[in-house]
């Protein structure tokens, strides 16, 4: 018996089947994770790098792999963590966050030399991040109905309902206007898909939007919307798609009003912003209120980048900068109330200076310098949709929203630029050998 599983685990090795399955198990448990379970978010990784280890075909990959500027990119930002370590005073963040940002290594390195997941098996893995999202949503609504005039009272004080599996708002909300591009982009590039995949993702757009304007989260409607008015350019100044652009505008100009004269949390919600910046602009009292908070944390981080603005305090050090500098100007906040950052731009630059930001540019922005590997939409929505969200939080610093971004790195970005690579060499050896 042991024998016979043994050979048909060799069997699956030399044709290349375990790497794919394992990748393929990785990315589940990826999605899983960031719905509901934090325990599959760090084993993810590891099965990835398992996936890699067994590809049969490892050394010629390997070749190929160095040849990937998608997993050079976040490498060279993991490595300036080590460079810092040169000025660093706080090792004991530091020592953590090497860690913990090891992912910027593995995920890549898993998307770039496992063998590659099938076209079946990659709308395997988007089918239940989206499906998988709309029903934590449903659940999320549901709750809300529960004890709806409850959370519409506390909109008024700031906080926002957080997910039925308790993925903090903020986050969750970038996971619903993820979705809800992804069901877009999947309704316009795959109009020959079955039609009960197309009302399926049809559906899961509509519950994730639904939710996003239900439950007005502030981010992700920032974000939603940011994407719908660039897509909207795009698609009449570029594409000049008239009817699904003028669509596009007509959804843009009517669907925040319509929320807001309709929905009581839209409107509690934007009265709060409204009432708490001003809190900031008057200079009253702030602690109870989270954009004052926020206003109050990139007013510090901006005095920091003018004491240090070539290398920063150090990555590890923004923490201890930050409540040192609040020391000299608190803005009338007391200890518990002084917030980090909520800028991942502002973040970088205060940690790693213009050295530092330039880096994360790089990982953010690079993949856009090469137009002719990226004919793809999903790419697109999700460097901009992160490129309009950390305006609002720096999201690398929190667990599920770094593991968010680098999954999706991997799995959109490095997968395209490989599969490019394959086809650019499979068309020079077709050349040289006609």
């Amino acid at each position: 018996m042991v024998t016979t599983r043994f050979a048909a685990a060799a069997k699956l090795y030399r044709q290349g089947r375990l790497s794919q399955y394992l990748l393929l198990l990785a990315c589940l448990a990826g999605v899983t994770g960031l719905l509901a379970s934090r325990a599959l978010i760090a084993l993810s990784p590891l099965v990835g790098v398992a996936a890699a280890l067994t590809n049969p075909d490892l050394r010629r990959q390997w070749a190929r792999y160095k040849k990937l500027r998608t997993v050079w990119f976040p490498a060279l930002l993991y490595g300036f963590w080590w460079v810092s370590a040169v000025y660093t005073s706080d090792w004991t963040v530091w020592r953590h966050e090497v860690y913990r940002q090891l992912p910027l290594l593995g995920v890549p390195l898993a998307f770039g030399l496992s063998v590659p997941l099938s076209a079946r098996q990659r709308q395997w893995v988007a089918g239940g991040f989206l499906g998988g999202t709309a029903l934590v949503a449903l659940g999320t609504i549901a709750r809300y109905a529960q004890q709806h005039t409850f959370t519409n009272d506390t909109f008024g004080l700031g906080p926002s309902l957080p997910s039925i599996t308790g993925i903090f708002h903020i986050h969750f909300s970038l996971m619903l206007a993820l979705a809800a591009l992804v069901g877009g982009v999947f309704l316009y590039t795959r109009k020959s898909a079955p039609d009960f995949q197309r009302l399926l993702a049809a559906g899961a757009v509509l519950i994730c939007v639904g939710a996003l304007h239900i439950l007005a989260y502030r981010t992700g409607l920032l974000v939603f919307y940011a994407i719908l008015c660039i897509d909207t350019l795009v698609v009449l100044l570029f594409r000049r798609r008239w009817v699904l652009g003028l669509g596009l505008l007509l959804l843009l100009l009517l669907g925040p009003p319509a929320a807001y004269h309709t929905l009581p949390a839209v409107r509690n919600r934007v009265a709060a912003t409204l009432f708490d910046i001003e809190q900031f602009t008057l200079h009253h009292d702030i602690n109870n209120y989270s954009l004052s908070k926020r206003l109050a944390a990139w007013h510090t981080a901006l005095a920091l980048v003018r004491q240090q603005p070539w290398v920063g305090v150090a990555p590890a050090d923004v923490r201890s900068a930050m409540m040192a500098q609040y020391a000299q100007h608190s803005f009338g906040l007391l200890p518990a109330n002084r917030v980090m950052i909520h800028n991942q731009y502002l973040h970088q630059l205060v940690g790693g200076g213009v050295l530092g930001l330039s880096l994360w540019l790089l990982v953010l922005f690079g993949p856009l310098l090469q137009p002719g590997r990226w004919q793809n939409a999903y790419v697109y929505h999700f460097l901009l949709l992160h490129a309009v969200a950390i305006l609002a939080d720096s999201l690398l610093e929190l667990q599920i929203s770094f593991n968010l971004f680098v999954f999706c790195y991997g799995f959109l970005l490095v997968a395209a630029e490989r599969r490019w690579l394959t086809d650019s060499l499979a068309e020079s050896y077709m050349l040289e050998s006609s």
